[in-house]
């Protein structure tokens, strides 16, 4: 775990210069632009395995609650709030966004925007093994199940099981991977 004042400059760092950087695939400069964002997330995450890829736009804010296991990836523009675990094997392409609250909506007789937001909800959980498609949307609390694949543009709203593959808004099972043998 690293202290504050090195996730501060690694924070920096990131967002000064390596956050801007070409994506990772980009012949020439990709590798070294993943290596440098690849290096800052170790310093800013709450644990970091080996990391495969951090594509640029990535946006994690301090990174200081964010857990992420070994051969895991997030892919270019995402968003990964703190209160997040991401296993590992986990393949996350291009624009996935993780939600950390929602606003609060009780009150008719207040605007919605000046009701606050909802934080009190568990980490969201992405279990290893698992493949999150383009511009799909985790809202926030839930497990992804081992193994489990969420289609793009997927709005998962509860809880996916293992090996499972979901689609849709709201995400429901689509089928599972396992055979019933």
């Amino acid at each position: 775990m690293a202290s504050r004042l090195t996730r501060g400059i690694f924070t920096v760092i990131y967002y000064g210069l390596a956050y801007h950087l070409p994506g990772s695939y980009v012949p020439l400069f990709g590798k070294p632009s993943n290596a440098l964002r690849k290096m800052c997330a170790r310093h800013m995450f709450r644990s970091c395995g080996r990391i495969t890829t951090i594509d640029r736009h990535a946006y994690f804010g301090t990174g200081s609650e964010i857990e992420i296991g070994d051969m895991s990836g997030i892919g270019a523009h995402c968003v990964v709030p703190g209160n997040t675990i991401i296993g590992k094997y986990v393949m996350m392409a291009p624009e996935v966004h993780i939600v950390n609250n929602n606003h609060n909506i009780s009150s008719t007789d207040i605007p919605m925007c000046m009701q606050g937001s909802d934080t009190d909800h568990p980490p969201t959980v992405i279990e290893d093994d698992v493949w999150l498609g383009v511009r799909a949307i985790l809202t926030p609390g839930h497990r992804i199940g081992r193994g489990s694949i969420v289609a793009a543009g997927a709005v998962v709203t509860k809880d996916v099981p293992p090996y499972s593959i979901v689609g849709g808004n709201p995400a429901k099972v689509i089928r599972s991977r396992k055979s019933n043998q």
